[in-house]
């Protein structure tokens, strides 16, 4: 039967958008191709034209030239249709991409869903209140048996304040005291050695033999050891 009637033909799958796409390029292509060759073509005329003195000559060069022309408009025509359709396939390019990707994140929508569920579920609210306050408790425990651990032994509960606050301004008095008297005491300054000179009042001592004979001439004091005596003024208070 099949011989006779023959067999159903297996029909090609429709083309995706974007062999639909690469296909309208190409035909833009070959069409952009043949309107430079028209371009180049009008351009040559244009100049034998403007070489041509008028006449029968001229008028044939106007006549292809026009011929030309109208062969590039109508080919500007399909170069126009051409784009148009190119563009309706990337609009729908563009919506088909969009949707793809919504549906892709409504899928990890809900697999982050049900996960977030299921996580959930391990989560009780309760026990994390009752956490909290075992927490809470614990650390008032901790700071009391810190302050317990840090209690002074042997000090003595009866003791007046008013005594204590005493003490404390009379300490402060001495403390005052003795930063205003920060300076050495007497007996620690270095002693300042007088100017025996200027004490004893003694006249400049004679140079040469005339020192010698002032000498001879002046006896020495001696005290009631038979010892020099030793002038008053240079001892020291």
């Amino acid at each position: 039967m099949r011989r006779v009637f023959g067999g159903k033909k297996n029909k090609d799958p429709p083309p995706t958008i974007e062999e639909a796409t690469d296909r309208i390029n190409k035909r833009g292509e070959t069409v952009d191709e043949k309107i430079k060759k028209l371009d180049a073509e009008l351009a040559r005329y244009k100049e034998q034209i403007k070489k041509t003195r008028p006449g029968p000559a001229q008028e044939a060069v106007k006549a292809r030239a026009m011929r030309v022309l109208k062969q590039r408009r109508m080919y500007e025509g399909q170069r126009d249709m051409i784009y148009n359709q190119t563009y309706n396939l990337d609009q729908v390019t563009f919506a088909t991409e969009g949707l793809k990707d919504a549906q892709q994140t409504m899928s990890a929508l809900k697999s982050a869903n049900k996960e977030l569920k299921g996580v959930m579920k391990t989560v009780n609210i309760s026990a994390i209140d009752s956490m909290q306050d075992e927490m809470i408790d614990m650390m008032d425990i901790s700071t009391e048996i810190q302050e317990s651990l840090g209690r002074s032994y042997n000090v003595p509960d009866d003791i007046d304040e008013e005594e204590l606050m005493g003490e404390l301004d009379a300490l402060e008095a001495d403390m005052g005291t003795e930063t205003e008297s920060d300076a050495v005491p007497s007996y620690l300054q270095p002693d300042k050695e007088s100017d025996l000179d200027a004490e004893l009042n003694l006249p400049a001592a004679p140079m040469g033999n005339a020192a010698a004979v002032l000498n001879r001439a002046r006896p020495q004091a001696e005290n009631e050891f038979g010892l020099p005596s030793v002038p008053q003024a240079s001892l020291r208070s």
